[in-house]
Order: structure tokens, then C-alpha cells, then sequence
């Protein structure tokens, strides 16, 4: 009973959230275009649509409240007890590597980057170059995201500052983004943002959150943060340095 009233308090929760979104689309809709609401058939599609949204929506925060956040938490805290530096970062990087392969934002975007790769001339316009094109992004983003989060555990351990390891890697960027292909900046810079999504994110920050309360004179809040942002800045240089040496 108490899971039941969780969940609708959840769904109230998702409706609230979504509610803006919803209030912007019908203001412009009816106000600003001025074009009639879409059929019965349409309209049912659209509603159903919402609802099914806000099902999904609700469904996947308890999702990460319930399984996602604990097993973060504490997989970190074993490992920290445990002692052993080496399986932590190899459990850091695989944590990284098999959240972002798993990521859809980074199928899609991956299988978009392709298409526009292949019109642009740098890989012949075949499904085969395209499919290979993608799976590769898809590899080098996830491959840079587990150093990311290997990083920022290192970090963790050893009390670096994370204000100065970030803007090392953004000069990084910087500095690769004058000398790369042009029509890779973008996908590379897209990449950096599609793998901070709904499945690397919980599992991540639970990891450092996870770690930090477990390991003695870290703070929470001041250490277990920041992983991140790594996830962010890292896939750009590994896309850059991939076009640079692959195209």
C-alpha cells in the first residue's frame, strides 16, 4: 500500500514537471499559430501520448529511487572497503563504458552523426560505412566516458581539485578544436552532452556519491560530485583526437 501511494505521489509529481511543457506547446499552438486542435483520432493519439509519458517519466525516477542510486551507492562503498585501487577504477571504467553504450540519445545521435558524415563527403554514403560510422562513435564516446568516470574517481581518492582538472580539459578542447576536421566539432561537442543522460547519470553520481561517503576525510558533497562533468568534457577530446586520426 505505502508502494502504491509512493508511485501515485510520483505520477503527481511527473504531471507537475510536465505541465509547462504542455502549457508552452498549447499556448503557441492556439495563440501564437493560431491552428485548431488536431482531430478526435489525433487527439486521442495526443493524450494517450501525454499519458504514456508520464507513466514512463514516473516509472523511471522510482526506478532509479529503488534499484539504480542503491546499487551505485553501494557497489562504490564495497569496493572502498574492499581496498583494492585496481578493481575500483576497472569497475569505474566498465560502470562508464556499459552505461553510455547503453545510452539512447547516443544511439540516435550517433546514427544522425553518420548520415551527415556521409553527405559531407568524409565516408562514402553506404548503410555499411554508416553502420560503422555510428557503431565507432558509439565506442569512442563510451571508451571516453569510462576514463571520464575513472578520472573522477582517481580524483576522489587522491583530493585533486576539481575546478583545475576541468579547465585543463577544456583548454584540452580548445586547443584540439582549432586543429580538427570542422564538420566534426559539432558532432564531437553534441557527444559531450548526449552522454550525460538517463542511464550514465544516476549510476555515476551514485558512484561518487557512494565513494566519497565511504572513504574516510572525503565529504559528500564537496568530493562525490564531478564525475560528471568529466563525462561532459571528455567524450569531446576523444571525438576530436578520433577524427584527427581516423578521417
Amino acid at each position: 500500500m505505502d508502494f502504491a501511494f509512493s508511485l501515485l505521489r510520483q505520477m503527481r509529481d511527473s504531471l507537475r514537471d510536465l505541465a509547462p511543457v504542455v502549457l508552452v506547446i498549447g499556448f503557441f499552438q492556439l495563440v501564437v499559430i493560431r491552428q485548431p486542435l488536431p482531430d478526435s483520432v489525433q487527439l486521442f493519439d495526443l493524450v494517450s501520448g501525454l499519458f504514456f509519458v508520464v507513466l514512463g517519466l514516473t516509472l523511471f525516477i522510482k526506478g532509479l529511487q529503488l534499484g539504480l542510486f542503491p546499487v551505485g551507492e553501494n557497489l562504490a562503498q564495497a569496493f572502498a572497503r574492499k581496498g583494492s585501487v585496481f578493481w575500483l577504477l576497472v569497475f569505474a571504467f566498465a560502470l562508464g563504458f556499459g552505461s553510455t553504450v547503453a545510452e539512447p540519445a547516443l544511439i540516435a545521435v550517433a546514427g544522425k552523426a553518420a548520415e551527415a558524415v556521409a553527405e559531407g563527403g568524409l565516408i562514402a554514403a553506404t548503410e555499411t560505412a554508416q553502420n560503422q560510422f555510428a557503431f565507432n562513435l558509439r565506442m569512442v564516446v563510451a571508451a571516453s566516458v569510462g576514463t571520464a568516470v575513472v578520472v573522477g574517481v582517481w580524483r576522489i581518492l587522491t583530493g585533486w581539485p576539481l575546478h583545475l582538472m576541468i579547465i585543463a580539459g577544456y583548454v584540452i578542447v580548445l586547443l584540439l578544436t582549432l586543429i580538427a576536421p570542422q564538420e566534426i566539432i559539432g558532432i564531437a561537442y553534441d557527444s559531450g552532452g548526449v552522454t550525460t543522460s538517463t542511464i550514465t547519470v544516476p549510476l555515476v553520481t551514485a558512484l561518487g556519491v557512494g565513494l566519497a561517503t565511504a572513504i574516510k576525510g572525503r565529504n559528500p558533497m564537496l568530493d562525490g560530485f564531478g564525475l560528471i562533468a568529466f563525462a561532459s568534457v571528455m567524450p569531446i577530446i576523444f571525438v576530436l583526437a578520433y577524427s584527427l586520426i581516423m578521417i
